[in-house]
């Protein structure tokens, strides 16, 4: 870039009235070789620019725009961050630290060599990292409405934007661009979508938005269920819904009642069950679970039916308990060992047996 023709005058009037060496004249001659073409920094580094000189030359300076930044060893510029860092005999440098994007833009190396004006211009390029600066607020809708989503990003590059849906059953990215446009929403869709923002001169800028898809309940499962008399019985209904299903349950037409005794009602966000701690024979029947929330209501029928269990008679159990108990009489002994015991009078009752039939006998021969 050529310098303002008003800048030279003032820096050749300077010197002349105030005998200073270093002051930059106009641009001319393009034949000099220039330092470097171009210089690129990330946003917040520091930025080094050089100028290749030699013995011949006598006046240099460094400008930006029209704007002097050093001239020789003496600062012009204002702003702390500009640093000189070489005055050489080969080499005219400074740093312009924690650049900024106001920062980008061209450099002029001005040189004067033996009357001869010459130049050397270099382009700073000032990169910044991808920053998401607005997205969607977190949403809920009704299923089958239809979603847009934006994501708005700065950087220099300026970054690639793609949505992505945070999905096991979604795949790859859905959409390329600051805006995602969803019609006729459905409930497996509801979830978190990824915006992200590349330009490659750090890491993506990641930012999510959850999207809510109300719909009315769906009962998923209610079973019938079979219980004996005087055991327990629980009746359960599962259904799905967002926002969560309100729960009630009918025997009948009558609702019943949570503080019912022998009886309790549980709901959850995704069940309701009642359990009935003593089956009679009035909890027998047919029971209607209801879920509802503001989007509409589902129900379902479940029966409460009795079953009998197989029993044994007491009567029997005790003969045949005491068919296997083994008898023990009064005073009867164990000591442990197997086998009866052995019995000291047998031999003479058996005397005794056989002598009282031969006494008999005798006895009627006599008459």
């Amino acid at each position: 870039m050529l310098l303002h023709p008003f800048s030279w005058l003032i820096l050749s009037a300077m010197t002349a009235l105030c005998l200073l060496q270093g002051v930059p004249v106009r641009s001319g001659d393009t034949g000099f070789s220039k330092a470097m073409d171009n210089v690129t920094v990330r946003q917040g580094e520091s930025a080094i620019l050089r100028c290749a000189v030699d013995n011949r030359v006598t006046r240099v300076a460094w400008l930006n725009r029209s704007t002097i930044l050093y001239t020789s060893n003496d600062k012009w510029s204002i702003d702390p961050r500009v640093v000189l860092i070489a005055n050489t005999k080969s080499s005219y440098s400074i740093e312009i630290q924690n650049v900024d994007i106001y920062d980008e833009g061209p450099y002029t190396c001005s040189i004067q060599t033996d009357n001869h004006p010459k130049t050397s211009r270099v382009h700073l390029i000032v990169q910044v990292p991808p920053r998401i600066v607005e997205i969607s607020s977190n949403i809920a809708v009704n299923e089958g409405n239809n979603v847009s989503l934006s994501c708005i990003a700065t950087g220099r590059p300026e970054p690639v934007v793609t949505w992505r849906y945070l999905s096991p059953k979604a795949h790859g990215f859905m959409s390329e661009d600051e805006y995602l446009e969803i019609t006729g929403i459905t409930r497996e869709q509801s979830g978190l979508y990824e915006c992200s923002a590349a330009n490659d001169v750090s890491s993506p800028d990641v930012r999510r938005v959850k999207v809510t898809v109300n719909y009315p309940p769906y009962i998923l499962d209610a079973r019938n269920i079979g219980v004996p008399l005087g055991h327990q019985g629980i009746l359960q209904c599962d259904a799905l819904a967002v926002p969560a299903a309100d729960f009630s349950w009918y025997k009948e037409e009558k609702r019943l009642s949570e503080s019912r005794k022998g009886m309790k009602v549980e709901n959850r966000e995704t069940y309701s069950r009642v359990t009935f701690f003593n089956v009679s024979e009035q909890d027998y029947g047919n029971y209607t679970c209801v879920a509802m929330n503001r989007l509409g209501h589902s129900n379902a029928s479940v029966i409460l039916f009795e079953i009998l269990q197989p029993t044994s008679s007491p009567l029997l159990q005790e003969e045949t308990t005491a068919a296997l108990t083994p008898f023990k009489g009064p005073g009867a002994v164990h000591d442990g060992n197997s086998g009866s015991p052995p019995c000291l009078l047998c031999a003479p009752l058996l005397l005794l047996l056989f002598l009282l039939p031969l006494s008999l006998l005798l006895s009627s021969a006599q008459f």
